[in-house]
């Protein structure tokens, strides 16, 4: 689709896909912008991703862990396109736009914890692109395969560039076995392009399983080669920031113990969306948010 501004980033292409250089850094703001120290932000930017431990106190990873237990008992929220829900087992898998439904959870994302750093990485004032909450129960709970969330923001939502960043806060352990977070250290300063074309109302379908929009094989090992891979581990309270364009994956979860987050996807308001550069249509806005009013207190 013609956006009418230059697309840096082509992917869903024909033939063979070839990664690309980053332009963009990945830390816009400095140490005097926000709560991240000087050295937390050059591991940021060298990285991809940081790790906040004890975002959350024990009393508030309770009271929000209240909050997705009432959440996914909802029914009243059953029918509602924004739930998603496991393919073989029909558990709650997402809650999207969360922060519309949930009172406690729009008041975490001005939380200055949240917000600040948020502003500090990205260099502006932003906007909520994306929030949802995440349940992976024990034994049933399945993975993400391996991509780069921005590919996607950029083919189906128009997102310019990676200029966003995403806060997953866990309300339970995360252990290397129940399912945690795989991401390639460094890997953000790479895009990897995808092959093919997206279906019409891709997300539907790919919420649950996403087909199109990974890399190949190839490319996941020759990335899983330079960058290694380190996984999130850590106690309920923590929080993982991580660049929009790093590679990052999980297993799925056979054991007794959940994983449930609350995913909040910060854009720079000077990164706004356009015209999806690679699908017919934008995604619907309770998946990538188009009203970019910057988020205040």
């Amino acid at each position: 689709m013609d956006t009418g501004i230059e697309d840096r980033y082509p992917t869903r292409v024909t033939g063979t896909a070839t990664p690309l250089d980053r332009t963009e850094p990945t830390v816009w703001g400095t140490e005097g912008d926000g709560p991240a120290d000087a050295a937390t932000l050059a591991a940021h930017e060298a990285k991809g991703f940081h790790v906040v431990d004890g975002l959350l106190s024990p009393g508030e990873v309770q009271t929000y862990w209240q909050e997705l237990v009432r959440l996914s008992g909802d029914e009243s929220l059953r029918a509602d396109e924004r739930v998603i829900t496991e393919k073989t087992s029909g558990e709650v898998r997402s809650v999207f736009e969360v922060h519309r439904i949930s009172e406690l959870i729009s008041e975490l994302v001005r939380d200055p914890r949240v917000l600040d750093r948020a502003r500090q990485i990205l260099g502006s004032e932003v906007y909520i692109h994306q929030s949802r909450v995440n349940y992976m129960p024990g034994f049933t709970g399945a993975g993400f395969y391996w991509h780069s969330d921005f590919e996607t923001w950029h083919a189906e939502d128009g997102m310019p560039g990676p200029r966003s960043v995403s806060c997953s806060i866990a309300l339970t352990d995360n252990y290397p076995f129940n399912g945690g977070l795989m991401i390639m250290p460094g890997s953000q300063r790479t895009f990897v392009p995808c092959v093919g074309e997206t279906p019409e109302d891709y997300y539907r379908s790919s919420l649950q399983d996403q087909q199109i929009g990974v890399p190949s094989r190839h490319d996941i090992t020759t990335m899983a080669a330079e960058h290694g891979i380190d996984q999130f581990t850590g106690a309920a309270g923590s929080a993982l920031w991580f660049d929009s364009n790093i590679m990052h994956g999980s297993g799925n979860n056979i054991t007794p113990f959940p994983r449930s987050n609350i995913f909040l996807v910060f854009n720079s308001v000077e990164n706004a969306l356009v015209e999806p550069f690679a699908a017919s249509k934008p995604r619907p806005t309770f998946i990538a948010g188009r009203d970019f009013t910057p988020v205040t207190r």
